[in-house]
């Protein structure tokens, strides 16, 4: 794979799998994909996930960008690392949300995007 700014759209959905794959490697709880190309022009995909602590949260981060990187996605911007209570991370046409569970239960991103497709476990194994 390549910078997302020359992928297509199967190239990102496979980016958006190891993604998905790299959260869950990390015990990452709640994943939830969802398809926002339709109702947004900042991203195609979100990528929203819980974690117990803030080490848990910043070891799937580090996980996140280490697995997109081995397959030339690299991260364009990073906030919350600091806190780790909210981790966003933008790889252009997919952003990884960290969430510790009390900031994914006040935020509620799955609400706030309730038009979006949500993407089903078995299309990102």
């Amino acid at each position: 794979m390549e910078n997302t700014a020359s992928l297509n759209k199967e190239e990102i959905f496979e980016a958006v799998k190891v993604a998905y794959n790299a959260v869950a490697d990390k015990m990452g709880e709640d994943i939830l994909v969802l398809d926002i190309s339709g109702v947004s022009i900042i991203s195609d995909y979100f990528i929203i996930a819980s974690a117990n602590n803030a080490n848990q949260l910043k070891a799937i981060a580090e996980h996140v960008e280490e697995k997109l990187a081995m397959n030339s996605i690299f991260i364009r911007h990073v906030e919350g690392v600091q806190t780790a209570r909210w981790i966003l991370m933008d790889f252009g046409y997919i952003i990884v949300h960290l969430f510790c569970k009390e900031e994914r239960e006040y935020y509620r991103l799955e609400k706030l995007w309730g038009d979006a497709r949500h993407i089903l476990h078995d299309e990102l194994l």
